[in-house]
């Protein structure tokens, strides 16, 4: 098998994670385009919650969904992902962050390490044992660096007996390539 892109890697562990009926997260809604594809994988009986803080992030997602018939798998809500916990009451499958700033958005406007690593933390409570928490972090921007920091450091502290964390990135390409950090959680903490 050749060796895939970040996003394409991520959405094939998701694809092997996410059944239909699941409940799941996209905490960086963007343009919908991981929205829609959880909503795709957890069928007409499942359940997509995406967040994101930016009012045409929100639209943009909202018309994807339309577009391709899926708007009633999916409740948008327009806050910051780390307030994700308020929202979201029963077992999560699967878990999504493309951290950064919106694609042909406002690079002012971006994740934050102190707000991803809380929505982190309250993302891998509410993940079942099996599930997946898949994180893409972009570095190359000024937020993105302490961010990447951050989230790595906390992955690489997680218990091995709790949880397998793998970390995927292409370190000979140029420019700050994606890294992508996957948590699968093995079992609820005793």
């Amino acid at each position: 098998m050749p060796i895939e892109s970040q996003l394409a890697f991520v959405h094939r562990l998701l694809r092997e994670t996410v059944r239909t009926g699941d409940t799941v997260l996209d905490g960086t809604a963007g343009n919908g385009h991981d929205t829609l594809f959880l909503a795709q994988c957890a069928g007409e009986n499942g359940r997509v919650y995406a967040f994101d803080i930016q009012p045409q992030a929100i639209a943009a997602t909202d018309a994807r969904l339309r577009q391709h018939k899926m708007r009633n798998r999916v409740c948008l809500i327009q806050a910051g992902h780390e307030h994700l916990a308020e929202h979201i009451r029963e077992p999560l499958a699967a878990a999504v962050f493309n951290f950064g700033y919106l694609p042909r958005g406002s690079k002012h406007i971006a994740t934050q390490a102190e707000t991803s690593l809380a929505a982190v933390k309250s993302a891998l409570s509410l993940l079942r044992a099996g599930g997946l928490l898949a994180a893409v972090l972009y570095h190359g921007h000024e937020a993105g660096k302490p961010e990447t920091a951050v989230l790595s450091d906390f992955a690489a502290a997680l218990p091995q007996e709790q949880y397998r964390v793998l970390r995927y990135t292409f370190p000979n390409q140029r420019n700050c390539p994606p890294v992508v950090l996957a948590v699968e959680k093995l079992a609820e903490a005793a």
